[in-house]
């Protein structure tokens, strides 16, 4: 297939100004006027100046981009040829879409066919012999527990791909689960959709995340926040207590004097990133249960207690 990317030489993120140096530079080495009888010459000039008139013009590029060579064919239909795959995208994973194994009738391929080139279609006109176009992408929701999201592995998905005679498929994917995707992520998996028309290429399975809530871990970013109980005499006489972390469990510090409600820091105990940064943190937040049931002499201990207390612990939500 025509790579015109490739005739000119440039990456397909090229920008209108490379495109241009580099077919200058070609055109100028490869011109007839400085090749005088040199037909391979001739024949690269050629194909150097069609690259350069489809990608240096917008509208030709994008869709070049999005189609492929089928898009240089005389009276190529862009807009039919988007109106045709999102008919197939509609029908498998796309909005609106069936259950796995409905039946699906698009009727004469020739004729869905024939739209994208001003009504020719492939096999009735010899013009077209190598019209091909990329599969259809299939959506899938993927459930995860929250461990399974946070520390990644792999995933087995049922779906059905669609076929290129418009039928259906089913299929077992298994899904590499990145460490930390978080949910409302999506995963794709290139080349996993459905099957292309003519040999063109299969389109791509976008897994979108959905996590379980877990029961006592909760996430913010790549943070994890986690409620920590103490006793009353941790809090007031410090201690070191376990805490379940994504890899086990860790030790923690509470510092005498600690108040309800503060914040315990473990640094890099909390989600990995997908992109291979730094992981977040774990913060335990505590939570003092008091005693109840006390009898007369744990109630006096109380009581003198009471002498080391401040005196208005609520002062500031009144300033």
């Amino acid at each position: 297939m025509k790579d015109l990317y490739g005739i000119l030489e440039v990456p397909r993120e090229a920008d209108a100004e490379a495109i241009r140096k580099a077919y200058r530079g070609l055109a100028r080495r490869s011109h007839p006027d400085l090749n005088p009888g040199d037909a391979a010459a001739e024949q690269r000039f050629k194909e150097i100046s069609e690259a350069y008139a489809v990608l240096s013009d917008e509208d030709k590029r994008r869709s070049y981009d999005e189609f492929g060579e089928a898009s240089l064919e005389s009276g190529f239909d862009p807009e039919a040829a988007r109106r045709m795959r999102e008919a197939f995208g509609a029908r498998f994973g796309g909005p609106g879409a069936g259950h796995a194994g409905d039946a699906y009738s698009f009727g004469d391929l020739d004729d869905v066919l024939s739209g994208l080139f001003g009504g020719t279609a492939r096999g009735s006109d010899p013009r077209h012999p190598g019209f091909a176009m990329r599969g259809a992408d299939v959506q899938a929701e993927l459930e995860l527990d929250f461990l399974e999201a946070a520390c990644g592995g792999e995933k087995r998905l049922h779906l059905a791909r669609p076929s290129a005679d418009g039928g259906v498929v089913q299929d077992v994917v298994t899904v590499r689960i990145p460490p930390g995707v978080a949910d409302g992520g999506r995963i794709r998996l290139r080349g996993k959709g459905g099957t292309g028309l003519g040999g063109g290429p299969a389109g791509d399975l976008y897994a979108h995340v959905r996590v379980r809530p877990h029961a006592f871990f909760r996430r913010e970013g790549r943070d994890l926040y986690l409620t920590l109980p103490v006793t009353l005499s941790e809090a007031v006489l410090g201690a070191k207590v376990e805490v379940p972390t994504l890899d086990g469990r860790a030790t923690v510090t509470i510092p005498p004097g600690t108040d309800g409600g503060a914040r315990l820091r473990l640094k890099g105990k909390g989600v990995p990133s997908p992109s291979g940064a730094a992981s977040g943190d774990l913060y335990a937040e505590v939570r003092i249960r008091v005693p109840r049931d006390l009898d007369d002499d744990a109630r006096s201990d109380v009581e003198r207690m009471a002498r080391f207390e401040p005196e208005s612990p609520r002062e500031e939500l009144f300033r």
